[in-house]
């Protein structure tokens, strides 16, 4: 009665719609007959399967014993794969899967797999996903064993230092300041975040006058700098170049140099200690390696001297901590490494005699992230590393790499596999390169050509992943790639220039008062620009130069020939053509009209003695007779 209800609804609605129906009509399936054809589909292929199986143990029983095992699993195989899992299938499906069951049948390669899915096209080599997956992964494992590949060098940009040599560069721990020193005695200061594209240092200072800056570096908190220059104190500044720390001068009159307060010749190097946020770390030429105390400026924490085979004191040229700040090494001018405990300051804990040439200045040692190799960069054209564990020999050396500054310096990579380090060329003779070295074999594996001139520092950033170069023409280069790198040299280049503000003329601000009396009122000034035209006219007001003198001169000032008297003298009295050459002529020219009419001498002793006596002169006999002291002094 329901159907019948709902089929005369159905009806009235499509009478007042206007249609015959609501759409097409659903298709209808007898679901008793659809079962009933798969029961018997299951009966017929289990009576086949049970048929194989007992044609399959008959001929296993006339072959071998050990067959046995194998024929009983085929058929368990087969059961297992016709038992039939789920709701049952439709007639047209299931006739169609006895036709493929024939097929399969009919057919002796029964074990292989069903292609679901279109066909593939010709010449498509099958590959599971696994094996997709599996490919990936060799690609991942070959990009993270290659480490050239993670050198970001595809993007440069230049950053204008100076006009002389980059020789100290740095970058606090966060990657967003660099600081730049020079052989101009200049300290610049570089914000990623706050440049432009027109790449201009925000603030420059020289620190300590007129001495060039040997080595910055950001403390491990990036709140302070350590600044080493020629002199013989170090300074610590803050983030915006104020002066926190002067260290002591020591007494050069002392000869113990252990018993001075500080250094008392010129500096070579200097660093933070990698753990102590206080604490860092300075050679000198007076033989010493000091270690201070950010918070005690009145004498230095400990000294280390090193020495030489004979005991006598070497000059240290570069510093270094380890990387867990429990070692201090210094290489000297006699070749030597010496490295000590930060705890025991008297004797080597390590020591290396013959690590470079003899009289060269070492000019760099650093120490890989895993704290186990040492680098070293000689002023003999040489880098090596070495093990520490076994201090003797090197691991490894290149030589033939030219360095013409005493701070050229080396790096390892974020993922210690490389160490990178640069060239020194002369001028016009080449181009500055920086090269790429394979740690453990010390191949060279990459390069990149900085510029035509030396490269004299180099710096790798582990968190921006971005290359710093300092060059001997004031060029500091930062090497990036948009993909492996992050922030930094990013920030600013995809910003575009500020415009210049032009400069605005200040003019008297008018004060308005509305209700003061008319004598005191002021009038209102209608237009500034017809006021600085009347103010451009006042000589005063704009500050008018005054026109040169033309003529003999007036109120003090002379004519244009020269500003000062001297030139005055020189035109108008010493060059004048119109007197004689000869003096004498001209002084006798008048002595006639003197004779005549005398006016200053004659007159003058007329009546005292009007003829003149003059001196008479006295026999040189006379005065050879007399003795010395007598003579007539002429």
């Amino acid at each position: 009665m329901a159907d019948r209800g709902s089929d005369a609804g159905d009806a009235d609605i499509s009478s007042v719609m206007g249609f015959s129906g609501f759409g097409k009509k659903a298709r209808t399936f007898d679901l008793e007959a659809m079962f009933e054809q798969t029961r018997r589909t299951a009966i017929e292929r289990s009576q086949r399967v049970e048929e194989e199986r007992l044609k399959h143990a008959a001929e296993a029983s006339s072959g071998s014993q050990r067959d046995t095992p194998s024929t009983s699993a085929s058929a368990a195989s087969l059961r297992q794969q016709n038992r039939v899992i789920g709701p049952p299938l439709p007639p047209a499906l299931g006739a169609q899967m006895e036709e493929d069951d024939d097929d399969d049948d009919d057919d002796d390669d029964d074990d292989d797999d069903d292609v679901v899915g279109p066909p593939l096209p010709p010449g498509y080599k099958h590959s599971t996903a696994d094996d997709d997956d599996d490919d990936d992964d060799d690609d991942d494992d070959d990009d993270d064993d290659n480490p050239v590949k993670k050198i970001p060098d595809t993007h440069e940009i230049t950053l204008q230092h100076g006009s002389k040599s980059v020789s100290a560069l740095a970058l606090d721990p966060s990657g967003a300041r660099l600081v730049t020193g020079g052989y101009d005695y200049d300290v610049k200061f570089w914000d990623f975040a706050g440049m432009d594209a027109a790449l201009r240092a925000f603030r420059s200072l020289e620190p300590c006058d007129c001495h060039q800056i040997k080595s910055l570096q950001y403390s491990i908190t990036g709140d302070v700098i350590l600044v080493v220059a020629g002199n013989s104190q170090a300074k610590v500044l803050d983030r915006d170049g104020f002066q926190v720390l002067e260290c002591v001068k020591g007494d050069q009159y002392i000869v113990d140099m252990a018993n001075t307060k500080g250094h008392t010749a010129m500096l070579n190097d200097g660093c933070w200690h990698p753990k102590i946020k206080e604490e860092f770390l300075t050679c000198s030429n007076d033989g010493t390696v000091r270690t201070w105390d950010l918070n005690s400026e009145k004498k230095h924490k400990a000294v280390f001297k090193p020495r030489s085979l004979q005991g006598k004191r070497v000059t240290p040229t570069c510093c270094t901590y380890s990387r867990d700040g429990k070692l201090i090494a210094a290489a000297c001018q006699d070749g030597t490494i010496q490295i000590w405990d930060r705890n025991l300051s008297v004797h080597t804990k390590f020591h290396c005699r013959q690590a470079h040439a003899a009289g060269s200045d070492t000019s760099c040692l650093t120490f890989s992230y895993d704290g186990v190799t040492l680098a070293s960069r000689g002023g003999d054209d040489t880098l090596k590393t070495w093990d520490i564990r076994n201090f003797r020999k090197p691991l490894a050396a290149v030589t033939g790499l030219t360095s013409f500054f005493p701070m050229t310096d080396c790096c390892f990579s974020p993922d210690d596999k490389l160490l990178l380090t640069g060239t020194s060329v002369k001028k016009d003779e080449g181009n500055g390169k920086l090269l790429f070295f394979e740690r453990e074999s010390l191949q060279k594996v990459y390069e990149i050509e900085v510029a035509d001139a030396s490269v004299v520092r180099c710096l790798w950033h582990p968190k921006l992943n971005q290359i710093m170069v300092g060059t001997g023409n004031g060029l500091a280069k930062v090497y990036y790639d948009p993909v492996k790198s992050q922030r930094g040299a990013m920030l600013c280049v995809v910003k575009s220039k500020r415009k210049e503000k032009h400069a605005e003329t200040l003019t008297q601000d008018y004060i308005i008062t509305p209700h003061a009396l008319p004598m005191f009122r002021e009038a209102r000034q209608r237009s500034t620009r017809k006021q600085l035209e009347k103010d451009r006219l006042d000589p005063v007001r704009s500050h008018k130069p005054e026109p040169p003198v033309s003529g003999p001169g007036r109120g003090g000032r002379v004519a244009a020939h020269g500003g000062t008297l001297s030139s005055f003298i020189v035109k108008n009295i010493a060059l004048d053509k119109t007197d004689d050459s000869n003096p004498r002529e001209a002084i006798l020219r008048h002595a006639k009209e003197a004779a005549e009419n005398p006016y200053w001498v004659a007159p003058a002793y007329e009546q005292t003695q009007p003829e003149p006596l003059f001196a008479e002169e006295e026999e040189e006999e006379a005065d050879e007779d007399q003795p010395e002291w007598k003579k007539r002094k002429i």
